[in-house]
């Protein structure tokens, strides 16, 4: 008996001493884990922000360069017919807009949504424009007609666009 006394004299306090290095070393190789992972967190972090911002800007740039008044400067050329000047508009907004595309995995689903409907609104607002001119009209009567409708507009899928992409940032980012 005095045997096993002496045994669990020196083994108890040896089990304990385990117990606790084995308890505080498995909470430390945790903290460590937890460090290193918000570490990575927050170096992705630094290299996807820029990209992120970047993101957005080219997209306001986009919005931008399909505004009917900027697009016509860039696109109309003497000389042009009605359906010259539609189609080259037409190709241009939808090469932006490709251009673009890949844009699309760094915002919201519904920003681009919205990215979406001013691309549609800017095809129709030409074609209609277009549409309401006689066949035998020159480009700057498609002009006119596209900056009148432009200013008689209220509120276009441009500005909601252009105005959540604003939004978004300024929530997302600062």
């Amino acid at each position: 008996m005095q045997a096993l006394f002496e045994l669990l004299k020196y083994t108890f306090p040896s089990l304990v001493v385990l117990a606790t290095a084995y308890y505080l070393l498995k909470m430390f190789l945790e903290k460590e884990a937890e460090k290193t992972q918000m570490q990575m967190r927050l170096d992705m972090q630094k290299i996807s922000l820029p990209v992120r911002l970047q993101a957005y800007e080219r997209l306001v740039l986009l919005l931008e360069r399909i505004e009917p008044a900027g697009l016509l400067i860039r696109t109309n050329m003497p000389g042009m017919s009605v359906s010259d000047l539609q189609l080259a508009l037409i190709q241009s907004i939808r090469s932006e807009f490709e251009h673009n595309l890949s844009q699309q995995i760094y915002i919201s689903a519904k920003a681009w949504e919205m990215m979406r409907s001013a691309r549609e609104e800017s095809v129709k607002r030409i074609n209609t424009a277009a549409m309401q001119l006689p066949p035998e009209s020159n480009s700057s009567d498609l002009v006119s007609l596209i900056l009148i409708n432009d200013m008689d507009a209220e509120q276009s899928a441009l500005k909601g666009a252009l105005d959540l992409l604003k939004s978004e940032v300024r929530n997302n980012f600062f």
